[in-house]
């Protein structure tokens, strides 16, 4: 005569083991998904990384004109910007473009590489160094070369981090 209740079958057990490890994965792995979001260096380093790719494509822009295409280029100069740059750029629009169709040049840049130099969240600024390859076209000649680095101070506004300023980056050691 078979007891009942007291005989355990190997696949219920399996069974039971296999749905209770399943559940503390899933349990672990939530918690460790909810930690990772609401982590502070994760936040910090999404926004150093928006902040770079804003700050390269911005000083790319800036150093990229077409005299066939001017309009456009110009356009992306102002999209680019904010502050007292954009300002300035609004406001020698006219001038500039005028030069840039008697020079009939095609400027192109291409990153090569870029790096936040400072980051402030709270304040919403950040500096950039880009280093650029810069190739400047004329109508007659070869074309120009040139590899600088540029420093850029971001502004973060409601549609994104946009170049505030920009300048050459020193060239040289300083040291005495």
């Amino acid at each position: 005569m078979a007891r009942a209740g007291t005989t355990r079958n190997p696949l219920v057990i399996a069974a039971t083991a296999l749905v209770v490890v399943a559940a503390a994965a899933a349990g672990w792995g939530g918690w460790e998904r909810y930690d990772a979001s609401h982590d502070d260096a994760a936040s910090y380093a999404q926004a150093r990384d928006d902040a770079l790719a804003a700050g390269e494509q911005a000083v790319q822009n800036m150093n990229t004109l077409d005299h066939r295409t001017l309009e456009k280029g110009l356009d992306s100069w102002e999209e680019s910007t904010t502050g007292d740059l954009h300002r300035q750029l609004v406001e020698g629009r006219d001038a500039f473009a005028e030069q840039i169709v008697a020079a009939k040049t095609v400027s192109t840049a291409k990153v090569l590489s870029g790096a936040v130099t400072e980051l402030d969240e709270r304040a919403g600024r950040a500096g950039v160094m880009v280093a650029l390859r810069v190739t400047v076209a004329a109508p007659k000649g070869e074309p120009a070369v040139k590899e600088s680095r540029m420093l850029g101070t971001l502004t973060r506004t409601a549609e994104g981090w946009k170049l505030s300023a920009l300048g050459q980056a020193p060239v040289g050691s300083t040291a005495g």
